[in-house]
């Protein structure tokens, strides 16, 4: 078979692929709705976490059983599409899409809610301590104020109660009260007992029987003079009455139905966040991704002419991928999450851009055949194959290091930039490879190459083949400055320290918005006056203010809120965050097991991709990377909270993204020139590599600075650390890694390798081309 019939197979194949693709991701995108998480869409999300009783143990089978009860509970409430699962062995995780207030919903959910009947033996004058060895006990008679009932032992459990329901009592004049009906077999207790206490006199106290909840009388209803002795009240239901509201009413009807949970809960986290918030965050990172693709675009059309244009519509597919991916998945979509996918088009242009400098290499090679464009191109595919795998795999690493070990949102953000990476390398090889053999066909573009964009070197590259640089000679000089950077980072850490947020520290963010602006200093002393003077209060934009306290209970949110309403006019809440300190101790090692297995992963893959000291002074650079934006976060008094931690495990995966296509070129370099001199070969490198680090930083920063711009207050230090990141990991490539690997290897010389010639360093015949 000719090689011209296998390549039209394989075109043809690609084609078939990418039809595929796309037409899946069209079908996906138009028939599935996406996951928005309570960040986005507005809600209230708590997690609770199982305690042991004395009598159960609360592992995760009983958190499993708690779980079904939550869930009874939470349909009870009727909230559409509520969200229940478990995280862990112990932990619950509940989100109520549409609740604005979670105090009554966190009250309703996490109680125990012990139903029991008893029948009433008697009164007492005072309440008794505990429970009586033949199971009596005393409680305050709700109906009597000062008063108690003595009850007898539990006739009854909640566990025979089959349905719960409010109910408004027009004819009985009796209010909102809570119908029930029970089981068969629970059904004849109930009439058993309320036959027995049919039988006593009139005005007798044992003619109650006794309805309590969580240790508490709710209901002791008497018996109707109609009700037989012996027989009690037939047919299995029953009535609670208590001069209960609506809502009261409601509440303990689902709690009723809901049954009693196995163990005890307790509330670790607790968030609430308002629509407002929401859709602010969504058309902000939509109007970002807008911005961010147009630009990157336009940019890579200048450049690289007939193949940008090419690669901004593979980029748009991109987008089409990447979301129909995301909503076929059902992945939710959070506001870190959105960044991730905004993010990831930086790294989609990366795999473009080392496709087509790689050509444009090919094509302008002493020597090359310029008849056939298609060649140039295939080649330039071939040898960016490898630089693309390992930046991409760095990446994954840190995307997929998150998923593992963070919660909630982060871990959103982990899922999206993982499948927009996966996106872009389809994206990249597949749909801009058939696209542009496609336009390279074309007898207007052969009988024009320069509209390929590839056939001229730019000024950049001419400059610097003209006057290579000379950096590594004074790479001692360059690791001073890196060492003196690093220095005043860490001064920052010791001197300012870190403002950790809730998520690590434990206690209450609020997020308020004010119908009017108030400065820092009004609202800190109404916040103060309201009885809070160690509360941390921060203005941001033109009438947000953001409250962070250690403790904080609802009511006092409340007086908070009311207290900011003097100050401010109308005060709405939209955030609300609360942390239990063990959740923040967990949080806070989870992130550094993440950094530390980020470190030790990407140590790992790049000794086994290249060598060790390749892999040790990358490694290096990217810590100092991480380092360096820890300490400029620590300068600036920016708070270190849960998004920051995605900001900076992501740039833990870009920082090595460049580094690795640098050294890929460094170990090309060395197999074609073995007895070079390494600081000759690293020099080299720098000079063939930056119009890509040029090209792809640019596409990076353009939609990092529409993130900045337009994300808003809850981005903005998302998108400084991505920032800082980004033009640190450039620099720290060139001026630390790469001085770093060519003092490591120049200690420890090697044998002498023979060149290698790649298949496409051959032309047809088999001649060394």
């Amino acid at each position: 078979m000719s090689s011209r019939a296998t390549s039209s197979r394989a075109t043809l194949w690609r084609a078939l692929a990418a039809f595929a693709v796309v037409a899946l991701s069209v079908l996906a995108a138009l028939t599935t709705e996406p996951r928005l998480g309570l960040d986005l869409r507005g809600g209230t999300r708590i997690v609770l976490e199982t305690r042991d009783s004395p009598t159960v143990k609360a592992d995760s089978e009983a958190t499993d059983r708690a779980l079904e009860v939550l869930r009874q509970r939470v349909d009870a409430l009727g909230v559409a599409e509520p969200s229940l699962a478990r995280s862990g062995e112990r932990r619950i995780v509940v989100e109520l899409p549409g609740v604005q207030d979670p105090r009554e919903a966190a009250q309703v959910i996490g109680r125990t809610a012990q139903l029991t009947f008893h029948p009433v033996t008697g009164m007492a004058g005072k309440a008794a301590d505990g429970i009586a060895e033949d199971g009596s006990r005393t409680l305050p008679d709700p109906d009597a104020p000062g008063a108690f009932l003595r009850l007898g032992p539990t006739a009854l459990s909640g566990g025979g109660v089959k349905d719960a329901e409010a109910a408004f009592d027009q004819q009985g004049a009796q209010g909102w009260t809570i119908a029930l009906s029970f089981h068969d077999g629970a059904g004849k207790d109930w009439a058993r007992i309320t036959g027995e206490a049919a039988c006593r006199p009139a005005g007798d106290p044992g003619r109650r029987v006794a309805i309590v909840l969580d240790d508490r009388i709710v209901s002791a209803p008497g018996m109707e003079q109609s009700v037989p002795c012996g027989a009690g009240i037939t047919g299995g239901s029953a009535q609670i009455t208590g001069g209960f509201d609506a809502d009261e009413a409601r509440d303990l009807a689902a709690l009723v139905k809901g049954g009693a949970l196995p163990v005890p809960v307790t509330t670790v986290e607790q968030s609430t966040v308002g629509p407002t918030l929401g859709a602010d965050a969504i058309r902000a990172s939509a109007m970002a991704a807008v911005i961010g693709l147009v630009c990157t675009g336009l940019f890579i059309i200048v450049v690289y002419r007939l193949l940008g244009a090419l690669a901004t519509v593979a980029l748009g597919l991109y987008g089409l991928i990447s979301y129909a991916a995301v909503v076929t998945l059902g992945a939710t979509l959070t506001l870190p999450g959105l960044a991730g996918f905004v993010l990831a088009i930086g790294i989609a242009v990366d795999a473009n851009v080392l496709v087509f400098e790689r050509a444009r290499e090919e094509y302008l090679r002493p020597g090359a055949r310029r008849s056939d464009l298609r060649r140039p191109l295939r080649v330039g595919f071939s040898k960016a194959w490898s630089a693309v795998t390992d930046s991409h795999v760095t990446t994954l690493l840190a995307a997929g290091l998150l998923f593992v070990f963070a919660t909630g949102p982060v871990k959103g953000f982990g899922v999206t930039l993982g499948i927009g990476v996966l996106a872009s390398l389809v994206s990249a090889m597949l749909i801009t490879r058939l696209l542009a053999d496609w336009a390279l066909e074309r007898g207007s573009v052969r009988r024009r190459p320069s509209w390929t964009g590839i056939t001229a070197k730019g000024r950049v590259r001419a400059r610097l083949e003209a006057r290579p640089p000379r950096l590594m000679r004074s790479r001692r000089r360059w690791l001073g400055i890196c060492g003196g950077l690093l220095l005043v980072a860490l001064a920052g850490i010791g001197v300012r320290g870190l403002d950790f947020g809730v998520e690590f520290t434990g206690g209450r963010l609020v997020q308020y918005s004010t119908a009017q602006t108030v400065d820092a200093d009004t609202a800190r002393q109404a916040v103060a006056d309201a009885g809070f003077p160690r509360a941390v209060v921060q203005s941001s934009g033109d009438s947000d203010i953001t409250v962070r306290t250690s403790e904080l209970t609802d009511d006092e949110q409340r007086e908070v809120r009311d207290a900011l309403s003097e100050v401010g006019g109308e005060t709405t809440v939209v955030r609300d965050d609360l942390i239990g300190p063990s959740l923040g101790d967990e949080l806070r090692n989870h992130a550094l097991i993440a950094l530390g297995l980020a470190v030790a992963a990407q140590l790992v893959y790049l000794t086994v991709r290249f060598r060790w000291t390749f892999a040790a002074a990358a490694v290096a650079a990217m810590v100092q990377d991480v380092l360096l934006v820890v300490g400029l976060f620590a300068w600036l008094g920016k708070p270190v909270d849960s998004v920051f931690l995605a900001a900076l495990l992501t740039v833990v995966g870009y920082s090595v993204n460049d580094t690795v296509v640098v050294l890929d070129r460094l170990r090309e370099l060395r197999r074609a020139a073995p007895r070079a001199p390494w600081p000759d070969l690293a020099d080299k490198a720098v000079a063939q590599t930056l119009p890509r680090t040029v090209n792809t930083g640019m596409g990076a920063l353009f939609v990092l600075v529409a993130l900045a711009v337009l994300g808003g207050d809850s981005l903005a230090d998302f998108s400084v650390a991505l920032l800082a990141g980004v033009l640190l990991g450039i620099a720290s490539t060139v001026f630390t890694a790469l001085p770093l690997a060519v003092s490591l290897q120049s200690r420890r010389p090697e044998r002498p390798v023979k060149p290698r010639v790649r298949p496409t360093d051959r032309d047809r015949s088999g001649a060394v081309v």
